[in-house]
C-alpha cells in the first residue's frame, strides 16, 4: 500500500511538473479562420469552414493543455491587401496563434511571409499556386488540400492519353489561375499534347462571351477553364448555351462539390477533375460528413473537410509539445502523421505541403444519381507521392537544408 501511495504521489507530480512546464501563450490558444465570407468563393469555404474549425475544437475538448481555445473569422473579400491588414490586426493585437482557410492564393502568399515575420502559423486551405510551398515557404506555413500541380498533373495526361491532344486556357488573371495554367500546359506538353493559347478574364466575370469564343476560334479540342467557384460554374454554363460543349470538350481544372451543387446535375455530368475528399468514399468519410450536414444542412467540400483536419492535428501537436510555440508546434505537426478521416498515415513535409492521395474523379450522369450530394465517381486513386511534386523540385529553400 505504501508502494502504491508513493507510486501515486510521483505520478501526480510529474503530472504537476509537466503542466508548469507546459505554455500556452495569453493562456488561450487562438485560431483564426480567414477566407471569403459571402463572395464567389463562399460555398467553397466561407461560414463552412467556420464550422468545421468549431468542430474540431469540440472534438478536442475546447480546450488544450488546460486553456481554452477560441475561433475568430474575417472575411478577406479576395483583396490580399484586405487580408494582410486583418492578418496583421489578428498577429499584433488580437493574438491569434495560427491563421488558416484562404481560399485565394495571392491572399495566402501575402499573409504568409506576414505570418512569418510574426512567429505565427498559416495553413492554406484552397490554395493553388505551387509558390506557397515553393519558393515562398516558411517554417511556420503549410498546405492541406492542393496545389495546381497535383490538380492538373494526372488529369491532364489522362485528357491527352484519350485523345484530347490540343489545349487553349481561359485562365482567371491572378496567381492561382496563373499557376493552374503553367501547371496544366506542363503536363499537356509532357504528355505529348499541344497548347494552342490561353486567354485571361478578372475575377468574378459575369460575361464569358468574349474569353469562350476565342478559346472556340482557337480549334483547340479541349478548352481548359483555369479558375474555380462562381466563375468556372458561369463559364461552364455560358459554355454549354454557346453549344461549345458539343463540338469542343471543356476540362474544368478545378471543381468543388458546392460547383456541381450550383450549376446543377445537368450541366455538370461527364466532369472528369482531380479532388482531395468526397464525402461519400469510404465510412469514415460518411460518418464525419453526417456530423458536418446535420450542421450546416449540406455536405462538406474538400476544402471544408480540411479545415477541420488540420486544426485537429495542430491542436494535437499542441498537446504533443507542451506549447503553443509557433516552431515548436510546427516541427511536433511534421513529426506526427495526419490520420484521420481526411487523410491517411499523411506526412507533412518540410516545405509544409501534407502529402495525401487524391482522387480522379467524373461527375454522375443525372440517371446515376440515387439521392441528394451524390456526385461523384471515383475512378482512380493518385498516391500522395504521385500526386505531389517532388520535394526536390519544388523550390522550397527549406528543403535544401
Amino acid at each position: 500500500m505504501d508502494r502504491f501511495i508513493a507510486a501515486m504521489i510521483g505520478s501526480l507530480m510529474a503530472l504537476a511538473a509537466a503542466q508548469a512546464r507546459a505554455q500556452v501563450s495569453d493562456d488561450v490558444v487562438r485560431i483564426g479562420v480567414m477566407n471569403d465570407q459571402s463572395g464567389l468563393y463562399a460555398d467553397i469555404g466561407g461560414p463552412g469552414s467556420v464550422a468545421a474549425a468549431k468542430m474540431a475544437v469540440e472534438d478536442a475538448g475546447g480546450t488544450v493543455l488546460g486553456k481554452p481555445i477560441s475561433v475568430v473569422f474575417a472575411d478577406h473579400q479576395n483583396k490580399p491587401d484586405v487580408g494582410a491588414a486583418i492578418a496583421r490586426r489578428w498577429f499584433e493585437v488580437d493574438k491569434v496563434d495560427m491563421a488558416i482557410g484562404f481560399d485565394n492564393s495571392a491572399v495566402a502568399l501575402a499573409v504568409q511571409q506576414l505570418a512569418a515575420d510574426q512567429n505565427r502559423i498559416v495553413i492554406a486551405g484552397a490554395v493553388g499556386s505551387t509558390a506557397f510551398t515553393g519558393k515562398s515557404c516558411t517554417e511556420t506555413s503549410a498546405s492541406w488540400v492542393y496545389d495546381s500541380y497535383a490538380l492538373t498533373t494526372s488529369l491532364a495526361k489522362a485528357i491527352v492519353a484519350q485523345g484530347g491532344d490540343t489545349w487553349f486556357f481561359v485562365t482567371v488573371d491572378y496567381a492561382f489561375g496563373h499557376s493552374l495554367e503553367e501547371s496544366a500546359a506542363n503536363a499537356v506538353r509532357s504528355a505529348g499534347g499541344k497548347v494552342l493559347g490561353s486567354v485571361r478574364h478578372p475575377l468574378n466575370t459575369s460575361d464569358f462571351s468574349s474569353y469562350l469564343l476565342r478559346a472556340q476560334a482557337s480549334g483547340a479540342k479541349v478548352i481548359a477553364l483555369a479558375n474555380s467557384g462562381g466563375d468556372m460554374v458561369t463559364a461552364i454554363k455560358q459554355a454549354k448555351e454557346f453549344g461549345i460543349t458539343g463540338r469542343q470538350s471543356v476540362a474544368a481544372l478545378l471543381v468543388f462539390l458546392s460547383d456541381v451543387q450550383s450549376m446543377g446535375i445537368e450541366a455538370a455530368a461527364g466532369l472528369k477533375f482531380v479532388t482531395a475528399f468526397y464525402w461519400d468514399r469510404t465510412p469514415e468519410t460518411r460518418a464525419w460528413s453526417q456530423r458536418y450536414f446535420d450542421r450546416q444542412g449540406r455536405m462538406p467540400t474538400m476544402v471544408q473537410a480540411s479545415i477541420y483536419s488540420a486544426v485537429r492535428h495542430y491542436l494535437r501537436a499542441i498537446a504533443a509539445a507542451g506549447t503553443d510555440e509557433s516552431k515548436t508546434v510546427m516541427a511536433k505537426m511534421r513529426e506526427l502523421p495526419v490520420d484521420d478521416f481526411y487523410a491517411r498515415n499523411a506526412p507533412l513535409r518540410v516545405d509544409g505541403r501534407l502529402v495525401h492521395d487524391m482522387y480522379l474523379a467524373e461527375v454522375k450522369s443525372a440517371a446515376d444519381v440515387k439521392r441528394p450530394w451524390d456526385y461523384y465517381n471515383i475512378m482512380k486513386t493518385i498516391p500522395g507521392d504521385q500526386a505531389f511534386q517532388a520535394l526536390k523540385d519544388g523550390g522550397c529553400p527549406l528543403a535544401a537544408r
